[in-house]
């Protein structure tokens, strides 16, 4: 199916002369980017304080965090095409707003069922936030080198946020647990005000995919919901394989959608370029071990060595630290070396510091630890900008929220999936430290395979294509 479509366009943001629209639409972006990363991790340390304060069991409880993930995932494909269609600029406005005023409701939650209802909301807004953050910077630097170093300080945001989560979280709730919630407000106010500095982005003039949208919230979120469940109650529990069956059922009902409607939600052309599906891939692994790990060390720290989750949190201080100061340089990094380079680095790191991190033995001291996860932390600046800036120039302007949802939806179903294995894994027979080690082993390898894979996201010379098989506007890097 072409990539073709009626398209009314708006001037580029950050075209000649639009110097701080184009720095306005970057700060909105990396501040949502920020919000959205944070309100994800800040809420693990509350959980006790929320227990306290509207009861509920383990189950109950679990459920504060994922609801907002289940819907987060499911619904991250049907928001980038949202954004194609009704424009970027639009389709954030809205999602920060719906992500605000869902942060009041769990602010004021007077029980425990009504905190998971507003999470939920809240992973709604944040699934449209997220892809439409991607496509405004994508609209706001037309220019690949410009755009490269503007994905590398939007993805900071998400690194700082990643960094600054279980302190703040920790901090917050030694005055109260709906803090972590209250926060979020005086952050998307800002947010709103930087946007409405941004030019309005183009718009897509084609009708929804309803048949697409509905089999992707069904496949997507049946596949979140028995991952999550997974973790919690073991790959055998009855309604784990039901999810899964409804999620493999309706994603061969997308895929057969989107292969025969004429306006297709996620047009099946954009995976013809190898810089799509590689991409896509390394956003899958990268989380299986960027998210996976701090999993397995928050619940080591704390049951292996006692510590406290706010101590939990500074032990992975080093680690985060680390990977949000160098994510500003990342982009210079790919300048130099080329995109190949730092991404294959950065997943062999990953594969080292688990191979490592399962070869000492599980008593060794917290600071020893603590070290040995700083590997993983220097893989977030050396993959995920360089991964994206390529994700992003090699896609059409009109499906750049598309892209950005598939893309997103990848690293979400990693995390995701990371946890639910390695959760079956530390529960298994074997005891916590064998499944650790499996877990650690588990996630060098699926990190290794992206790592030979990464190669190929780079076309050679004389064989570059965009998804829409045009060639890229102008090549950024030297190989």
């Amino acid at each position: 199916m072409p990539l073709t479509a009626s398209s009314r366009r708006s001037p580029e943001v950050g075209a000649p002369g639009t110097g701080r629209h184009a720095t306005a639409t970057l700060a909105a972006a990396v501040l949502g980017f920020f919000m959205i990363t944070l309100d994800a991790t800040i809420v693990n340390v509350a959980l006790p304080s929320i227990r306290d304060a509207l009861g509920g069991g383990i189950n109950g409880l679990e459920w504060v965090v994922d609801a907002y993930t289940l819907m987060f995932a499911a619904l991250l494909l049907s928001a980038g095409a949202l954004s194609d269609r009704i424009g970027a600029r639009k389709a954030f406005a809205c999602g920060l707003v719906l992500f605000g005023v869902a942060s009041v409701a769990c602010g004021l939650a007077p029980s425990l069922g009504v905190l998971i209802a507003a999470r939920a909301v809240q992973g709604i807004g944040a699934a449209v936030a997220m892809p439409t953050s991607m496509a405004l910077v994508r609209q706001a630097f037309p220019d690949p080198a410009r755009r490269a170093r503007a994905v590398g300080v939007w993805a900071m945001g998400g690194a700082v946020a990643a960094a600054a989560g279980p302190v703040l979280g920790g901090v917050l709730s030694l005055v109260s647990w709906r803090a972590i919630f209250w926060i979020n407000l005086p952050v998307g106010a800002l947010t709103l005000l930087l946007l409405a500095r941004a030019p309005h982005s183009p718009t897509r003039s084609a009708p929804f995919d309803w048949i697409g949208q509905i089999t992707a919230i069904l496949a997507m979120g049946g596949l979140a919901f028995g991952a999550i469940e997974a973790g919690a109650a073991g790959f055998t529990a009855p309604r784990v394989p039901v999810s899964l069956g409804v999620a493999v059922v309706a994603l061969g009902a997308f895929v057969a959608a989107q292969s025969k409607v004429a306006h297709p939600m996620v047009p099946l052309a954009l995976f013809r370029s190898p810089t799509v599906v590689v991409a896509t891939g390394i956003g899958f692994a990268f989380m299986v071990g960027f998210y996976g790990l701090p999993f397995l060390y928050s619940l080591y720290f704390q049951q292996q060595h006692g510590l406290s989750a706010l101590g939990a949190g500074v032990a992975f201080l080093p680690m985060m630290l680390l990977s949000a100061v160098l994510t500003p340089f990342s982009a210079r990094v790919a300048e130099r070396t080329g995109p190949r380079v730092p991404v294959v680095a950065g997943l062999v790191l990953i594969a080292a510091g688990s191979i490592a991190l399962a070869a000492v033995p599980a008593s060794v001291p917290v600071w020893v630890t603590s070290l040995l996860l700083i590997p993983v932390g220097l893989s977030g600046p050396l993959v995920m900008p360089p991964t994206t800036a390529l994700l992003l120039e090699h896609v059409p302007a009109h499906h750049t929220g598309t892209a950005g949802g598939v893309f997103n939806t990848s690293r979400q179903l990693g995390g995701a999936l990371a946890v639910a294995v390695f959760g079956a894994l530390l529960s298994a027979s074997g005891g916590f430290e064998h499944g650790l080690r499996v877990s650690l082993l588990l996630a060098a390898a699926v990190a290794l395979a992206a790592a030979l894979a990464a190669p190929r996201m780079v076309p050679r010379r004389g064989a570059a294509r965009r998804a829409d098989g045009r060639p890229p506007l102008r090549r950024t890097y030297r190989k």
